[in-house]
């Protein structure tokens, strides 16, 4: 397999996160989001993922993006370790948390979107934050109510899940951009104890080969 993506993007880290746990072997091919004006916009890169995003997934004759659909292919060719386990109950809560994360939260606050901001609409730097405080603020605090309902020592019950995959990811996010996170003291629990995990240490963007200082 190869894995075409970002050190720093959320997407990219979900998906190695993902391979680690299942313990895949891949090759990581690093895309830069911002040199040369963009790799993601480059026509090599397009023809592989019209999108201009990352990461991409290439199984064979398999070409993938979207790092949710990833991981369903994943879950699909390698059941086990499991990202949905427990009853459909349990997948379906695992479901909609990954979707707060990588539909609702991810897509408001990402790279594009920060520098349509920018350069487009020309927003002052203090505006830029004031938005990602809103969308921050406003995700994490229903995440944090879900967690209420549904979490154990991961996101939902004790056993780690496509949710927890989503959540380190974000959490990253939102302490590079100086987001307060004392106000979610659930998900910040569960966060610290994904740290802990070796699948996950090892996803961490300052241990990928494209990582800048």
């Amino acid at each position: 397999m190869e894995l075409y993506g970002y050190w720093r993007s959320s997407a990219s880290y979900r998906a190695r996160i993902a391979l680690n746990y299942k313990q895949i072997d891949y090759h990581y091919i690093p895309v830069h989001l911002i040199k040369e004006g963009g790799q993601q916009h480059k026509q090599a890169y397009r023809q592989l993922n019209p999108n201009g995003l990352v990461p991409t997934l290439v199984d064979g004759k398999v070409i993938l993006h979207q790092s949710l659909a990833i991981m369903e292919y994943l879950e699909d060719t390698h059941p086990q370790p499991s990202l949905l386990p427990g009853n459909a109950q349990q997948r379906g809560a695992i479901r909609a948390l990954a979707l707060d994360i990588a539909s609702e939260l991810q897509p408001l606050i990402n790279l594009r979107v920060q520098q349509y901001l920018s350069q487009q609409l020309e927003v002052s730097d203090n505006a830029k934050q004031a938005w990602l405080q809103h969308w921050f603020k406003q995700s994490f605090q229903a995440f944090e109510r879900n967690l209420e309902e549904v979490a154990g020592v991961y996101c939902v019950g004790d056993q780690f899940s496509m949710a927890d995959v989503c959540l380190v990811p974000q959490v990253y996010s939102a302490q590079r951009f100086g987001i307060a996170l004392d106000d979610y003291p659930i998900m910040m629990g569960i966060y610290q104890r994904l740290l802990e995990l070796p699948f996950v240490a090892a996803a961490h963007p300052s241990k990928q080969p494209d990582a800048e200082v």
